[in-house]
């Protein structure tokens, strides 16, 4: 097993902030319901030495293992930043302590960097817009007009 792939599984074993967060200040949303990769991230600032930064942050994800293991160490990484700080953050960079990801995962932290940039009110190429009244990711992604296909896998951490 490569150490990427054991990052991956460790993150996965106990991922951090992943839910909804009820009191958030923004809230970003990227993906397609095409092809079933879809993240929403919540996020929630704070005043200190008389800046705004990011106190909280969670997830939501419908995609691969990566980009859950990538959203789950962004969200840690963001705490502490600056609105300005977390939107100059790039995919290489929000999943960096992953390693390199494999070039069929790029996307995973593309992903993540979308949703964030979406919460901090910038445009995504990928960038799907919330629907009104949804709360959850899973529920935005049924209200599509389109048909899904998304598969829902459990994943299996005792190998």
């Amino acid at each position: 097993m490569s150490d990427f792939e054991q990052k991956v599984r460790d993150t996965l074993a106990d991922p951090k902030n992943q839910g909804e967060m009820e009191d958030a200040d923004s809230v970003g949303t990227v993906g397609s319901a095409d092809c079933g990769d879809m993240l929403r991230m919540w996020l929630k600032f704070t005043e200190k030495d008389g800046k705004k930064v990011i106190d909280k942050a969670s997830f939501q994800s419908f995609g691969c293992q990566t980009a859950i293991a990538v959203a789950s160490m962004a969200t840690e990484m963001l705490k502490g930043k600056t609105a300005e700080e977390a939107s100059n953050l790039n995919a290489a960079e929000l999943s960096a302590d992953l390693g390199a990801l494999p070039p069929m995962k790029i996307h995973c932290g593309q992903l993540v960097e979308g949703a964030l940039k979406n919460a901090l009110g910038e445009k995504s190429d990928n960038q799907e817009q919330p629907q009104e009244n949804s709360s959850t990711l899973s529920q935005t992604i049924s209200q599509q007009n389109k048909p899904s296909s998304i598969k829902i896998v459990k994943l299996d951490l005792d190998d």
